[in-house]
Parts: C-alpha cells; structure tokens; sequence
C-alpha cells in the first residue's frame, strides 16, 4: 500500500469541479461536507472554516483521494511559477485514450502524450483545470516494485505522485530523508517541457529532480525551480491556491514528534478514520498533513 492518501485543491466552485473531476476523471464523490474550525486549525488556515469540501475516489475503488475545497480566487496566482505542491500525477491504462477523452473535455491539454526524458518506464500527458489546477496523467510501461510504480485498475486511477516544486532540491531531499526516512535518489537532470515552458527557459536547459520512496512505493517528486519562481501568494488565513495540501500516512509517528507544525490530533471521517492527524511544513512551506498508519 503507497503511504500517499489524499491530494487537495482549492476551487472556486465546489459543484463546478466536482462535475469536471466526475465526467472526465471518472471520479466519484464519497464525503462531503463542511470544514471544521479543528480542521481549519490543522491546516493553518481559520479563515477557512465554514467552507465546502468533498472527497472523491477513483473508479478503482483505490483508497487514494483527491479532496476539493472552496477558498477565494488568487488572482495572481500562475501554476508551475511558485514554490509547494505543483501538481498531481493520476495513473492512467491508455494514455492515448485519456488524451482524445481531454481533448473534448474543459480541462487545457498543456503537454500532449510522450515518453519522460531519462524514464522510459513512463509516458505522460499533462492538463490545467479550470481552477489553475495542473494535472499530470501518466502510463506505466513498466509498473512493479522495482520501478516503486503501480498498475492502474481503471482508465484514470489514483494520485500516484505529488510533485513538489522547490528553490532548493537538496534541502528537501534531505528534509525527505531524514524527516520522513524516505529513500531518495540522487538528482537527475531532465528535459522538462512544463517547466520550460513556464519560465521561458533556453532550448536544451534541463531541470534537476528527484524522488522519495517508502518501501515498493514512489509517491513524491522534488523538483529544482528556476530564477524567477517565487513563494505561493495567497490569502491571509486561507489554504494557498492551487494544490494546497497532500496527505500521507506514516508508520513512524514517533520520528516526526520533533517536527509538527500542528501537533496530531484525533480526526474523524472517511480519510481519517479516527486516527491522529498532524501537520508537517516542507522546506518550502507546503503543507503535509500526516495521518498515524
């Protein structure tokens, strides 16, 4: 079982994505609800309590969510231009048929279906939601234990990989390390066309990454910003736009009691299922809401 349990956006129209998320994603709707001001205080943001969520599973009945939660819009706010969460990676059987399914779909084709540079294992596509929202939707050619990737069970399956957008690459692969006790490899410098394309970077200029796994699983990536990123504006006591938060589950509680950000609490409803929940703040300042496995 990957440790990586929920990703979530911030929407301006709760009813709007969650009809997108379930046309398009074949994603079904399996809480909703409104948050909490415990909640609210887990997250950092009390301006938040009050508003709208819903959680969504795939079609696979995998227990991996994407969450979405209505906050107020940014309007200076640009995906893959700051620091945090960057975006989502979904597994997908056939990318070729996720990409005609986009192509009549409202979501932005912002990369059309090709092998990643230096992963032959994989062959990607990407997209942008109405809410600014980037989604990366990927095939594994090679799913396994080896590769730490898994064999999706429906057209367009769970939250694989959240991608992590930093100023320093090596500061957060440390922080994974020995924070988290991943195992993360060491850097590799690919040719990554979203990137270069939202900083308007040299032809030829590639972008140092790197990944964090537990076990058989692969579940984060550490990507090495250029020049002119900046930190995520956002809106005083609200979550940040875009994606604001992942959630994983931790076997160790015990290694991350010097490093809350929000001590654990109890928590209850479908994710949290009455475990203790707290919240960890990468290098970068993104929220990692962590739940006791």
């Amino acid at each position: 079982m990957t440790l990586l349990k929920c990703a979530t956006h911030v929407v301006a129209d709760l009813d709007d994505a969650v009809a997108r998320y379930a046309a398009w994603m074949d994603y079904a709707v399996v809480e909703r609800g409104l948050v909490d001001d415990g909640l609210a205080a887990l997250w950092m943001a009390p301006a938040g309590a009050g508003r709208r969520y819903a959680l969504m599973q795939p079609a696979s009945g995998a227990q991996t969510f994407l969450r979405f939660v209505e906050g107020d819009v940014v309007e200076d706010y640009a995906p893959i231009r700051s620091y945090g969460w960057a975006a989502i990676e979904l597994c997908v059987t056939d990318v070729e048929a996720v990409n005609a399914r986009m192509m009549a779909s409202p979501f932005e084709i912002i990369g059309p279906p090709k092998p990643l540079d230096g992963f032959a294992i994989v062959k990607p596509m990407q997209v942008k939601g109405a809410d600014k929202e980037v989604v990366y939707l990927t095939q594994i050619l090679a799913p396994g234990a080896e590769h730490g990737l898994p064999a999706p069970q429906s057209l367009v399956d769970r939250p694989f990989i959240m991608v992590l957008a930093c100023p320093d690459l090596r500061a957060a692969m440390d922080w994974a390390r020995d924070v988290l006790g991943l195992e993360v490899i060491d850097p590799v410098a690919i040719r990554y066309s979203m990137i270069a394309k939202s900083f308007d970077l040299p032809e030829g200029q590639k972008t140092e990454i790197s990944t964090g796994r537990w076990g058989d699983h692969v579940f984060l990536e550490f990507d090495q910003y250029p020049q002119g990123a900046c930190p995520r504006p956002r809106i005083e006591g609200q979550l940040p736009p875009g994606v604001a938060i992942t959630t994983m589950e931790h076997p160790d509680f015990a290694r991350l009691s010097p490093h809350w950000a929000v001590p654990p609490a109890p928590r209850q409803g479908l994710l949290y299922q009455g475990r203790r929940t707290g919240m960890l703040l990468t290098p970068e300042g993104a929220l990692l809401e962590v739940i006791e496995a």
